[in-house]
């Protein structure tokens, strides 16, 4: 897919499924602007792509401070956005009587406040026929054991992008969601353990775990003219997880 002269927007492009978008959008020819909550992970990730169309700005997207300071960067640019890729989130697993109001806050604050006001605050500079996409989760139509509060949060931030999708048509503004199953990142490896990661290859009908590589494709699709007539859809990419028969 050809983004020659396209300019995409990635929140939370640092690491994982954020960085391996903006490497994707970055070989197909975007001009990408990516955030980060620090300077450090930023300036790694801006080595490893190395590359002149590649921008960053210090946004931490869950409060309205920080999603600012990224639209000030995108308005002082003086381009409208082509694609936005609302991707930052976090995770926090514990059971219902483990859980704190800190974990609770943390979530909602960067996985449902930060796409909700960093998509008004940024509408406009949104391009007429600009794409919207949502990083959500299988779990969100999961009930897995300890994730509450992150599976509540996905299950908002899915509404919230369904809505979107309608309030936004008559810009031709098309609203997607991707939901990514076990995908081999670095915060999946910080919030589970190898035992974990492993049962996850037994349950998947494809029997590994993803790369972010095969989420970032799916991004590109959605984002892409090829996708012109999909708007307010959840692509699933979870090799089968949500729907292999387990025995």
């Amino acid at each position: 897919m050809n983004f020659t002269n396209k300019n995409v927007v990635i929140t939370g492009g640092t690491t994982g499924i954020g960085f391996a978008t903006a490497q994707a959008f970055i070989n197909a020819g975007a001009n990408v602007l990516i955030t980060g909550r620090n300077e450090e992970n930023l300036e790694k990730a801006a080595s490893k792509i190395n590359s002149s169309n590649l921008k960053t700005v210090v946004s931490d997207t869950s409060n309205l401070e920080g999603i600012s300071a990224l639209e000030k960067a995108i308005s002082e640019s003086g381009s409208k956005v082509d694609v936005l890729y609302l991707n930052a989130g976090i995770a926090v697993f514990a059971p219902l009587e483990q859980a704190t109001e800190e974990d609770f806050d943390a979530q909602f604050n960067t996985n449902v406040k930060g796409p909700y006001f960093t998509l008004q605050k940024l509408l406009p500079h949104l391009e007429d026929g600009a794409s919207v996409i949502f990083t959500s989760s299988t779990v969100a139509t999961a009930a897995n054991l300890g994730s509450s509060i992150y599976s509540a949060t996905k299950g908002a931030l899915n509404k919230i992008a369904q809505i979107a999708s309608n309030e936004l048509v008559d810009r031709k503004i098309r609203v997607n969601i991707v939901s990514p199953g076990p995908i081999k990142t670095e915060g999946l490896e910080k919030v589970t353990t190898d035992e974990i990661r492993e049962y996850f290859t037994t349950v998947t009908a494809l029997k590994r775990i993803g790369e972010p590589s095969e989420v970032a494709k799916t991004v590109l699709f959605l984002a892409s003219d090829d996708a012109s007539f999909i708007t307010g859809t959840e692509l699933i990419v979870d090799g089968g997880y949500t729907t292999y028969a387990r025995k």
